[in-house]
C-alpha cells in the first residue's frame, strides 16, 4: 500500500535539484533525547552549508531544545501524535494536521528534506507531498517509497548520533560537497539563557541549598516505568552521597513523576530536596549545571545533563546504551546495568523478560550505582581542577 502511494505522489515532485540546497528540513519528530542526539548532526549541516537555511521539524517541547542554537534558523512544529504521549480522542486530527503541514511546507518552499527518524515514514510522505525535491533517509520498507535517496539501514548497533550525522554525509553527497574531515565537535547541543541561571538559583535558595554546597540531583522517571528503578534503590544512594560526600541532594521530575519523587522522600534520611514542576526546561538545564553529578534513569533529562557538562550516571534496563546511552567520554558519564540475558531486549511497553518483572532494573544494586557515581564526581574533580 505505501509503495503505491509513494508511486502516486512521487509523480506530483520534480527530480532533485541539482547543487547546494537553499533550505533544509530537518525533521526528528519523538523526544528529547532524540532531538539532543541531533545536535551534533546540524552542526555538522551548518558547517557543509553555512549559507542554507536550516529548519528542524520537532513537536511543541522541541523549540526550547533549540533554542540559540546557532546551526538551527527557525523550526517547523508540529504535535505528532504518536510522540506526544497524550491519548488521542479524534481519529481524524493527525490527518487534518498532517495536511496542514503540508500546505505549510509547501509555502516554505523547502528544496531538501532530511528524516531523520528511522521508520518516520510519515515525514518522508510529508515531504513528498510538499514537493520537497531531494528527500534523504534510512532505506525501510515504510520510508523507501517517499525518498529520492535512501540510506541503507546499518541494524548493527550503532548509536543514534552516529546514524544522524550518516544521513548528513549523505546529503552532502547528493549534493555534490565533500563531507567534513573526521573529528570535529561532536557534543550535545544545549543552550542556557541568564534566565534560565537565575530560574535555577531561586529554586535552589528557596530550598535552603547554598552557592557552596555540594549538590548532587537524582531524576528517577523514565518515559516507560519499565525504565524505573525502586525508590528504596534511589533514597539508599541519597543517603550514602550525603552521609560519605557531604553532597546536598536534590530530585528533580515531571509531575507525572511526582508520586516517584515523594516515595524517595519519605524513604531517605538525608531529607532530599523534591523540586518537581519548579523549572522550565531551561531551568532544569542550568540547576544540571550546577550539580557535580546527576544520577537517573535512562531518560531525556539525563541527556540534557550530559549537554551540559555534568558528569552523569545513567541506568539502563530494557534501552540499550549502544544506540541511545550518554553521547561522551565514558569516564564521565557511566552507564550501570546488571547483566540480565532478556537485556537489553528495546520492548519499553510490556516487560517481555523471562527471568522476573523488570528484571533487569529490580536488580540492579545500590553498590552498583553508588561505585558509579563515585567515579564521576572524581571525574568531574578532575576536570575542575585541570580547567584551574
Amino acid at each position: 500500500m505505501l509503495r503505491v502511494l509513494g508511486a502516486v505522489t512521487r509523480r506530483l515532485v520534480l527530480p532533485e535539484p541539482a547543487g547546494e540546497p537553499r533550505s533544509v528540513l530537518a525533521m526528528r519528530p519523538d523526544h528529547l533525547g532524540d532531538l539532543l542526539f541531533a545536535t551534533p548532526a546540524l552542526r555538522r549541516l551548518k558547517l557543509a552549508f553555512p549559507h542554507s537555511h536550516i529548519s528542524v521539524l520537532t513537536g511543541p517541547w522541541g523549540r526550547r531544545v533549540l533554542l540559540g542554537n546557532p546551526s538551527v534558523d527557525s523550526t517547523v512544529i508540529w504535535d505528532i501524535p504518536w510522540f506526544n504521549r497524550r491519548p488521542s480522542t479524534n481519529p481524524i486530527s493527525p490527518y487534518a494536521a498532517a495536511l496542514g503541514l503540508v500546505l505549510e511546507l509547501r509555502r516554505r518552499r523547502f528544496d531538501s528534506a532530511l528524516v531523520l527518524r528511522f521508520d518516520f515514514w510519515w515525514g518522508a510522505l510529508v515531504a513528498q507531498l510538499a514537493g520537497i525535491r531531494r528527500r534523504v533517509g534510512y532505506l525501510t520498507p515504510e520510508t523507501e517509497p517517499f525518498l529520492s535517496g535512501a540510506v541503507p539501514y546499518d541494524r548493527r548497533a550503532r548509536h543514534e548520533v552516529e546514524r544522524n550525522l550518516v544521513l548528513v554525509d549523505a546529503l552532502l553527497g547528493r549534493a555534490g560537497v565533500a563531507a567534513p574531515p573526521e573529528g570535529g565537535d561532536l557534543a550535545l547541543e544545549f543552550h542556557t539563557t541568564s534566565a534560565d541561571q537565575a530560574e535555577a538559583d531561586g529554586v535552589l535558595a528557596r530550598h535552603g541549598i547554598r552557592s557552596s554546597d555540594r549538590l548532587v540531583a537524582i531524576h528517577a522517571g523514565a518515559g516507560s516505568h519499565l525504565k524505573w528503578w525502586s525508590e528504596d534503590g534511589f533514597a539508599q544512594v541519597a543517603d550514602r552521597l550525603a552521609a560519605t560526600h557531604g553532597c546536598r541532594v536534590v530530585l528533580t521530575g515531571q509531575e507525572a513523576e511526582a508520586s516517584l519523587v515523594r516515595g524517595i522522600q519519605r524513604k531517605a534520611n538525608c531529607h532530599p530536596v523534591g523540586v518537581v514542576g519548579e523549572t522550565s526546561l531551561g531551568g532544569l538545564a542550568a540547576l544540571y549545571r550546577r550539580c557535580e553529578c546527576v544520577i537517573g534513569s535512562d531518560s531525556g533529562p539525563m541527556h540534557v545533563a550530559v549537554a551540559m557538562g555534568t558528569p552523569t550516571v545513567h541506568l539502563f534496563g530494557p534501552a540499550d546504551e549502544r544506540l541511545f546511552g550518554p553521547w561522551g567520554d565514558p569516564n564521565r558519564h557511566i552507564v550501570v546495568r546488571t547483566p540480565v540475558p532478556c537485556a537489553p531486549c528495546g520492548s519499553l511497553d510490556v516487560c517481555i523478560g523471562h527471568f522476573g518483572h523488570r528484571a533487569c532494573m529490580t536488580q540492579l544494586s545500590p553498590e552498583l550505582v553508588l561505585a558509579a557515581a563515585a567515579r564521576a564526581l572524581d571525574a568531574g574533580r578532575a576536570g575542575t581542577d585541570q580547567a584551574s
